[in-house]
């Protein structure tokens, strides 16, 4: 059965993405990192794809065309499937256009609670009882797209932001690669901006 390619943005130390990579050891997971594109010289994930054996490039946001060249990098490794892993950068709608259905990403929040930075500061002045993680299309609008799954995460007496991101990270962990064997095994459907699992 032919795998799943999947390309993996990242811009700095490649946790999630290390969970895909791992998950894509096992023989029966039905999709594999095929390429990592880091935005940033000291994304340290680079170094980790590379050491596993998976073609990476650099692409910086600063060069001009840099959306350009990130979908030419995209399309010549025959990527199906865009995975977002700590990718600080906000995507043009003609470029999310040109991947709609194909890009996802993780957040560390139970959106739409909590868009954007600083989420586990923010749900703890909110005095939030639970939060967690949230797989999602990307679309035009930032951390807003049709959800595919999340992850809930108990915030404990005492928490700090540390303490808790540390909780939910772990969740982005498992989360992540069930969420591309899904779409990997064809289980997932978009219907407007809601999602149907089989």
């Amino acid at each position: 059965m032919a795998r799943l390619r999947l390309g993996v943005l990242i811009s700095g130390r490649g946790s999630n993405l290390a969970a895909l990579v791992d998950a894509a050891r096992a023989p029966d997971y039905p999709a594999e990192v095929a390429l990592v594109i880091a935005n940033e010289a000291g994304a340290a994930g680079l170094a980790r794809a590379a050491a596993a054996g998976i073609a990476t490039r650099l692409i910086s946001h600063r060069q001009p065309g840099f959306e350009a060249m990130l979908d030419t990098a995209l399309r010549e490794a025959g990527i199906e499937l865009v995975c977002l892993a700590g990718f600080m950068r906000v995507l043009s709608a003609a470029f999310v256009g040109q991947w709609r259905g194909r890009l996802i990403n993780i957040h560390p929040s139970l959106l739409p609670a909590f868009p954007g930075l600083d989420t586990h500061r923010r749900a703890l002045a909110a005095g939030v009882k639970a939060t967690g993680c949230t797989v999602h299309f990307v679309s035009d609008t930032v951390d807003a797209g049709p959800i595919i799954a999340q992850s809930e995460v108990p915030v404990l007496p005492g928490d700090d932001p540390a303490r808790l991101a540390a909780r939910v990270l772990a969740a982005e962990h498992r989360l992540y690669p069930q969420v591309v064997r899904m779409i990997a095994e064809g289980r997932v459907r978009v219907d407007g901006d809601r999602v149907e699992i089989r």
